[in-house]
């Protein structure tokens, strides 16, 4: 057993426990954030009777989703805040002393990130689609029983078909089940000869082959009394992957189904822009991981030896915030087709890794 060697997992485990740490805590404020905004909607009605325990379960199965999006912040606080520590008990002194170069005490750290970003991308992202598509049936029961818990600040989802009957518009203000499942449903229906025919307001709609079923629905149809019906179908000529493609949540897709959905949405004549991107995305993201390392040693190696730790903190942090703006606007050119989903998701971190290598290199190697 080398020195080399015992240093390496000493500063991967340094590591490791700061950027579970910062997940830790940022996870734990997510949940605190959307049981708020959760207990708001739920305020809306005086009468309404949810239960606090749908509520939290609802928080908690949302959470593995929403947790994907704040892993690259948390790993660059996490790994400027195992630099800063590994710099205050003077121990980068003591390995740059004994002629480690910078690269050999970055690597460590570089191993955990793409390890972590590895094991979420392949097991925890499954998991977290098969949580995010639980709480959004649980979201549409729930709040589907009022409809006064159902008005959002967003329009809802519009699904514009046809069917042997004649064409529809569908409005729904829930989306679960990858758009297979709607809740709060109103379709306004034209017949054959193109003329306005009914209106329907259903409390939920579950696509079968070739029909929408409408559980407890209100007709209005012109020239007649408005009637009630527990059970009403709707035609359609629209399939599942029609559907996923246009109101189902990409999040709910696991990294391991996107392949075969792709495939899918390119044989029956679909883009699925967003799931080629969402896919190229979690390909990407334990080499972004790695950059966030990258990013981070920028901002740190040399905070105790200018003596200017707060500034060079906030400086990671701040362009942190920045790649993180540059990358959502790579993302919105994929989604918008302007750029191909490889381009659009790996050219960030292509760009960061020349950027931070080259501040490295100025700074450690002249």
């Amino acid at each position: 057993m080398t020195a080399a060697g015992t240093f390496a997992r000493y500063v991967s485990w340094r590591f490791l426990t700061a950027i579970l740490a910062v997940t830790a805590l940022c996870v734990v404020l997510l949940f605190f954030a959307d049981m708020i905004e959760l207990l708001r909607r739920s305020g809306k009605d005086d009468n309404s009777d949810i239960s606090a325990l749908a509520l939290v379960a609802i928080a908690l199965l949302r959470l593995p989703a929403r947790a994907e999006i704040i892993l690259p912040f948390t790993v660059l606080i996490g790994s400027i805040g195992a630099f800063l520590m590994l710099s205050r008990k003077s121990e980068l002194i003591v390995a740059r002393a004994a002629g480690m170069s910078v690269w050999q005490f970055i690597m460590p750290g570089i191993f955990v990130a793409i390890l972590l970003g590895i094991v979420i991308v392949t097991v925890v992202n499954p998991l977290s689609a098969m949580a995010k598509a639980g709480s959004e049936r649980m979201y549409a029961e729930v709040f589907g029983r009022e409809s006064s818990l159902l008005d959002t600040k967003s329009a809802g989802a519009w699904l514009r078909q046809d069917g042997t009957d004649g064409q529809s518009v569908m409005h729904a203000k829930v989306v679960s089940n990858r758009g297979l499942a709607l809740g709060g449903v109103s379709v306004w229906h034209y017949g054959k000869d193109g003329n306005f025919s009914e209106r329907i307001e259903a409390a939920k709609a579950d696509l079968q082959t070739g029909y929408w079923v409408l559980s407890q629905a209100t007709i209005s149809a012109v020239g007649r009394e408005p009637a009630f019906y527990e059970r009403y179908l709707v035609s359609t000529h629209l399939t599942p992957t029609h559907v996923n493609d246009s109101l189902g949540s990409v999040s709910s897709v696991s990294f391991w189904e996107l392949p075969s959905f792709i495939d899918l949405a390119d044989k029956a004549g679909l883009p699925a822009t967003r799931h080629k991107l969402r896919y190229q995305m979690l390909l990407s993201l334990p080499y972004l991981l790695a950059v966030m390392v990258l990013l981070a040693a920028t901002c740190s190696l040399a905070s105790f030896r200018f003596g200017k730790v707060q500034t060079m903190a906030i400086v990671g942090l701040g362009s942190g915030f920045l790649f993180f703006m540059f990358r959502e606007v790579s993302r919105n050119i994929g989604m918008s087709g302007l750029a191909a989903p490889e381009v659009a998701a790996w050219a960030p971190a292509v760009i960061g890794t020349l950027l931070t290598t080259t501040v490295l290199l100025h700074r450690e190697d002249g």
